[in-house]
């Protein structure tokens, strides 16, 4: 899976996952529904399906490598027909809102994103986020060794050479 993916899927966890779980009834899943499509939902899930379509074939392709011409054949016809599967995941993206905010609140959040600002937002935080991930990958390899020497000081203290 690609990084953004990654970032967009974390995005939608951190904002999906927060606050309480309330009930949820088909108008806020359908209100749901519509901000999941607002924040780009359409688009946001297509990389999962290809990922798969994709691994699934490389996968194929490891143990049979002649076959590439068809598997890459196939894996485009793959590739269409499993895409409609997209709606599903915007059922159950909106179902996962739903539960979290009110009827009220995800109508706030649905004007919030058919903004201006909004929707600058969604074009926008997907390569903010990016970029920390980014800067959180280096600024974590740093820290990591730094803190690899911190622990050879200290266990060299206790009369451990690592």
């Amino acid at each position: 899976m690609n990084r953004t993916f990654l970032v967009r899927l974390a995005a939608v966890a951190v904002i999906g996952w927060s606050g309480a779980a309330l009930a949820q009834t088909p108008a806020q899943v359908t209100v749901a529904r519509q901000l999941v499509e607002l924040k780009g939902g359409n688009t946001m899930f297509d990389p999962i399906i290809l990922g798969i379509v994709n691994q699934t074939g490389s996968t194929l392709l490891q143990t049979n490598p002649q076959l590439s011409k068809d598997l890459n054949e196939v894996a485009a016809t793959l590739r269409t027909e499993f895409s409609a599967r997209r709606t599903e995941l915007l059922n159950e993206a909106a179902k996962f809102y739903a539960k979290r905010f009110s009827e009220a609140e995800l109508k706030e959040l649905v004007t919030f994103f058919s903004s201006a600002l909004g929707k600058k937002m969604v074009v926008e935080e997907p390569q903010a986020l990016d970029e920390t991930f980014q800067f959180i990958q280096q600024w974590s390899q740093t820290v990591g060794e730094q803190v690899m020497t911190r622990f050879r000081a200290e266990m060299k203290k206790k009369g451990h050479n690592l």
